[in-house]
């Protein structure tokens, strides 16, 4: 296909992104469906694997066509969630009880999943993020960085012997050493941890034999490099009857992987977040998406993008 800028595709996104012509994209976000968490109801989806491994090894051969349609320069933008080995009992069966980040539908495909895979126990947790990520690693690509996606209003857990998740991953990973990353676009503001110097005065102050100390060095530049540590909020998107990738998360992996004018690919687009803020950033945006039930919500969305361009150049 010669020309996918300001398209998505709809069907298997292993043979869409085969129609693409390689080193035309920038750089790529995404959250592809989880495994074993979720039933979209469409044949053929990822994430209904039997296996934690046979959903990893489905995840490379994705990620190697991303890889192909990629330029030299060009970075990936992975968010995962993990899941737990359960035993079927007690809340597992309920839909108005937290089991998991997400509760399968009990009559539902995923919920037919052997839940503990071989090789692990009832209640571990399966670490698929970072599975996939060394597998990717192992694939070719630089695993640079593990980013932790905080979120402060996390789905409620009835668990009583470990913490409530609330948190993800997205993992920055790039086809070279040196890659295209705009450090100065996603700055954040900066703030002088006055903790830090009190501590330190007060343990230099009372050490017998030294000075009293005169002030440590403070940080009186406005911004500072963007931490590995994103606080978003989940927010609910009308339209949609699941859960959709936050703007605000995706919003910096495209300011920091992509010029004005550049592609960004979604080759799981589901309900159009990546396009919106694609657009919204003065972006192209190319995707790919299993079911053809999300166009209209896609189009609304990239619709309303438009709008809101001119009020983000203005901002920015």
């Amino acid at each position: 296909m010669s020309d996918i800028a300001n398209k998505i595709l709809f069907g298997d996104v292993e043979i869409k992104l085969k129609e693409m012509e390689p080193g035309i994209i920038q750089t790529c976000v995404t959250s592809p469906p989880y495994w074993g968490l979720r039933d979209y109801g469409v044949e053929g989806q990822i994430g209904l694997e039997e296996t934690p491994e046979q959903y990893i090894e489905k995840m490379v051969q994705v990620f190697r066509e991303v890889w192909r349609v990629l330029r030299d320069d060009g970075t990936l933008w992975l968010n995962l969630g993990d899941s737990y080995c359960g035993s079927r009992k007690g809340a597992w069966d309920k839909t108005d009880v937290q089991k998991e980040v997400y509760v399968p539908d009990p009559n539902g495909r995923a919920a037919k999943i052997p839940k503990i895979p071989n090789g692990l126990k009832a209640k571990n947790l399966v670490g698929i993020p970072w599975r996939v990520a060394l597998a990717l690693q192992a694939d070719g690509w630089y695993l640079r960085q593990d980013i932790i996606w905080h979120k402060p209003n996390p789905m409620p857990e009835s668990v009583t012997d470990r913490c409530t998740k609330s948190h993800e991953y997205i993992f920055l990973l790039s086809k070279a050493a040196k890659y295209y990353y705009d450090n100065e676009a996603i700055k954040e503001p900066a703030q002088p941890d006055n903790s830090i110097r009190d501590r330190d005065n007060t343990r230099l102050n009372n050490t017998p034999g030294r000075t009293k100390m005169q002030g440590l060095k403070v940080n009186t530049y406005e911004t500072r490099n963007k931490r590995s540590v994103w606080t978003v909020t989940t927010k609910p998107y009308s339209g949609a009857h699941f859960a959709t990738f936050p703007e605000e998360l995706i919003e910096p992996c495209i300011l920091a992987g992509s010029k004005i004018g550049d592609i960004v690919l979604d080759p799981f687009m589901g309900s159009g977040t990546t396009a919106a803020v694609a657009k919204k950033t003065g972006r192209r945006y190319a995707g790919v998406e299993l079911n053809e039930k999300y166009k209209p919500l896609q189009d609304k969305r990239i619709r309303e993008s438009v709008y809101q361009y001119d009020m983000f150049r203005k901002n920015k």
